[in-house]
């Protein structure tokens, strides 16, 4: 199970961690992701990570301003989201996988935490 949280009314300029905390899976043996659906609109990519932290990277409209991180010994994966702007806008959720590469699926998907941005 993965349950985001965090999410919350900002201004734009401001910052927000969500956290995304997983139980019942052996937690460092997946790779963790962070997507996002604004309204209306097909659920996006947002960032991933690998099982260590050893790698990771973001969509383009993200990068310079959003960092995914985890802790394995709390079973929890991280967005930290700085310099919101109000087209970040969305729930957001975390997913699990198993493999690295960009093609494969998730194996998991947790339920979203409602991110808005005021401008």
């Amino acid at each position: 199970q993965l349950q985001a949280s965090g999410g919350g009314l900002v201004q734009a300029g401001d910052s927000l961690r969500l956290s995304c905390a997983a139980s019942g899976l052996n937690f460092s043996s997946y790779v963790m992701g962070w997507f996002r659906r604004a309204p209306g609109k097909e659920r996006e990519f947002v960032a991933v990570i690998n099982w260590s932290s050893s790698a990771a990277y973001g969509a383009d409209s993200v990068k310079g301003r959003f960092t995914i991180s985890r802790d394995n010994a709390k079973n929890t994966v991280y967005l930290q989201m700085n310099g919101l702007k109000p087209e970040d806008t969305a729930v957001y959720h975390c997913a699990a996988k198993r493999q690295y590469s960009a093609s494969s699926a998730y194996d998991y998907w947790g339920q979203g935490t409602l991110v808005t941005v005021s401008s």
